[in-house]
């Protein structure tokens, strides 16, 4: 009798040992279905948000003039796939590749004055194309890029670099600034599958763009100046810097300014004559290089009687960012955030 329950109970435990073996390798099945299943979304998620080649892409600009060569007509540019091998020229579309994480960048213009915000640039890992207005063209065809982008001071050259590879004109209009600046973004964002990543960024400017509207609603007037090497130049609303009026919200002290890219020349009495609010000048001898004395050159007898010095609203900007650096995503929102630190 001892036996055979001793029996009946080894029967039952192993009947209950082997239940629980095979719920364990269903539970594991499941597991292991559901894992195969996310990452087969998760493939195809990220197979429905890569770019789709081959794609034509439009330069933001469709032409530009040039002193030397004349009217330059910019080609649209097929690529039959995601470009590898990148060479920047134009400081802006490079700022927004970083912003968006784009890799392949192998060629930069290091030899001129690049922005503080893409030092990172200058390291070994990047080769040196020159100037921005003097590209070495044996040493990017050595590169063998797939594609190199460039803006208006490297248009003279567009010729010679379409030998070489697929060129893409990615700068910004003088008359257009914004709507170009935008155009540059959408173009990174669709070529390498960072729409999403773009739009996100882009939402910071709405905030910013907001706040800075609010403040520069409160004063009458403002004017956009240049300074290089003791003389200015003046900036109207249908100038290169013109978003500051249109964008952000500055009221021009006066239209009558000619449009030209490095503007009106413009003397300490003119400014004295209009009498702006608020006086921006940006730094064009820092951005090239130069020994800059702008504050001692600015703060004179003259300059000292107008509105803008008396209420401490003279905003001097940085060069390298605002002459070199514009038209990417992280130096726009940059010179949205350096003028508002400085009127709020």
């Amino acid at each position: 009798m001892k036996k055979w329950k001793v029996a009946s109970a080894f029967l039952a435990l192993s009947l209950m040992l082997a239940g629980c073996g095979t719920d364990e390798e269903v539970s594991t099945k499941e597991e292991t279905n559901a894992t195969e299943t996310k990452s087969a979304e998760a493939e195809t998620e990220k197979a429905s948000e890569a770019p789709a080649y081959p794609m034509t892409i439009s330069p933001t600009v469709a032409s530009t003039e040039n002193q030397e060569k004349g009217t330059i007509q910019f080609e649209d540019v097929t690529f039959d796939s995601m470009p590898e091998k990148l060479v920047v020229f134009d400081y802006g579309f490079l700022d927004t590749l970083d912003a968006l994480g784009v890799e392949g960048v192998v060629g930069v213009a290091k030899d001129s004055s690049l922005p503080a915000h893409l030092e990172s640039f200058n390291s070994d890992e990047y080769a040196s194309v020159g100037t921005l207005k003097g590209p070495l063209l044996e040493d990017i065809a050595e590169l063998d890029p797939d594609v190199i982008f460039i803006s208006g001071r490297q248009s003279a050259f567009y010729d010679e670099l379409k030998e070489i590879a697929p060129v893409l004109f990615v700068g910004t209009q003088q008359d257009d600034y914004w709507n170009t600046f935008e155009a540059s973004v959408d173009t990174a964002a669709k070529m390498f599958g960072k729409e999403k990543e773009a739009e996100e960024y882009l939402a910071n400017y709405d905030t910013a763009l907001e706040e800075i509207n609010q403040l520069t609603g409160g004063f009458e007037n403002a004017l956009v100046t240049m300074y290089n090497e003791g003389n200015l130049s003046g900036f109207a609303a249908n100038s290169r810097f013109g978003y500051i009026y249109d964008i952000y919200g500055f009221k021009p002290v006066t239209d009558n300014i000619e449009a030209s890219s490095h503007g009106s020349n413009f003397g300490f009495e003119a400014i004295l004559e209009f009498d702006p609010e608020v006086l921006l000048v940006i730094d064009r001898t820092a951005a090239t290089g130069g020994e800059s004395n702008i504050e001692k050159d600015m703060e004179n007898d003259i300059i000292k009687k107008t509105t803008a010095f008396k209420n401490n609203r003279i905003v001097y900007l940085d060069g390298p960012l605002w002459y070199l650096g514009g038209g990417g995503l992280q130096s726009e929102l940059a010179k949205i955030e350096e003028i508002l630190a400085e009127i709020k």
